[in-house]
């Protein structure tokens, strides 16, 4: 009795859609939609299960929707089954265990990424499940914003407006995203990364009963994770991103780092100069800062180090999981297009060396965390 799938009309629009709603909670929320992007436009649909596949009917019988799935070896009559969790299933009815389903929403997300459902990368099949905002708040057809993982290089998930890149979550340094440092472990919350041959994803569980909680990007862009408040009925907004200047993507140039603490927010690494000192000067700090000595690369460079930051943009970094970080700063130190490194994994002291060559970018200082 958490979730319920049905038919719904979102706001004054005239158009229908099948989607999965809390029934736990009071507040209308949906969480998934099935025909997003090709509605029903008055209140006659049915849904069935014709062929082995899921389909949507309009009033004239015509098929609007379909899981579209192609032949598969099927003895048995397939079901379609809701789960607690939210993962509406369709499966062969013989057989339960996982490998007998068939398609399943949880593969193709909308704008929510619930408990269990993973956002991420299957490497064998090269299929990749990302979110993607509403169109606005009546309308759930596709909207303008995704959210998705990038994996080249050090893996981190992007959010992006149409083609262009809004904010990046910095990747995942055993314990949380270096640009989340609110993302503290909690008692009733687990989050997993993970980056092997078979994936690349990222999930959460919530480990105590009758607790909901949601990851959804708004139609607006916004990338909000919303906790349940029994108490006063409502969605309560847990944490948000973009959330303050520093967090929009590029907001400073090459080798600087954005502190929203300072005032420009742009500020150069120790060691660098301002590459425009005049348009620096009037607060636009986007064409970044330069070397003010040049590298010898003869044995006589060394580093600064940058606390509490988030890791630089890392697509284009390279990743050791088997090294420490001494024999990382020595391969740092011999490769003299080597610019910065860190640990991959922050846990137990640290772990693990990426390494960046060429220039680094999209760095930012917090307070706390990073």
């Amino acid at each position: 009795g958490i979730f319920e799938l049905g038919f719904f009309k979102p706001g004054l629009a005239s158009r229908w859609y099948l989607g999965i709603r809390y029934k736990a909670i009071s507040k209308r929320t949906y969480v998934w939609v099935a025909n997003r992007d090709s509605p029903l436009f008055n209140s006659i649909g049915t849904l069935r299960i014709s062929d082995n596949n899921l389909v949507i009917f309009g009033q004239t019988d015509v098929p609007v929707w379909s899981t579209n799935l192609t032949g598969g070896d099927v003895s048995s009559p397939v079901v379609a089954e809701l789960f607690d969790n939210g993962n509406f299933v369709l499966r062969d009815s013989d057989n339960d265990n996982p490998d007998g389903v068939l398609w399943q929403s949880f593969e193709f997300p909308t704008d929510t990424l619930l408990p269990e459902m993973k956002l991420g990368w299957d490497v064998k099949t090269g299929f990749n499940r990302f979110i993607c905002s509403w169109k606005s708040p009546d309308d759930p057809s596709s909207g303008d914003f995704f959210f998705k993982i990038e994996t080249r290089g050090f893996p981190e998930i992007f959010l992006w407006n149409r083609d262009s890149r809004l904010y990046r979550s910095g990747p995942w340094n055993g314990i949380r995203f270096s640009g989340v440092p609110e993302m503290q472990p909690f008692d009733y919350m687990v989050f997993n990364f993970t980056a092997s041959k078979e994936e690349v994803t990222y999930s959460f569980r919530v480990t105590k009963k009758n607790y909901y909680s949601r990851l959804s990007l708004s139609s607006s862009g916004l990338l909000q994770r919303f906790t349940w408040i029994e108490t006063v009925q409502n969605w309560n907004l847990f944490w948000y991103a973009p959330k303050d200047q520093c967090d929009e993507y590029k907001e400073c140039g090459v080798y600087s780092y954005c502190d929203s603490n300072t005032s420009p927010v742009c500020n150069c690494i120790k060691g660098f100069t301002p590459r425009n000192p005049q348009a620096w000067g009037l607060r636009d700090g986007s064409d970044g800062c330069v070397r003010k000595t040049q590298l010898s690369c003869e044995g006589g460079d060394g580093f600064v180090q940058l606390k509490k930051m988030k890791l630089p943009d890392t697509t284009a970094s390279s990743v050791d999981r088997g090294t420490g970080v001494k024999e990382c700063e020595q391969k740092c130190l011999r490769d003299c297009n080597c610019t910065a490194f860190a640990n991959t994994d922050i846990r137990g002291g640290g772990s693990g060396c990426v390494i960046w060559t060429g220039e680094i970018f999209d760095i930012r200082n917090y307070a706390e965390g990073g």
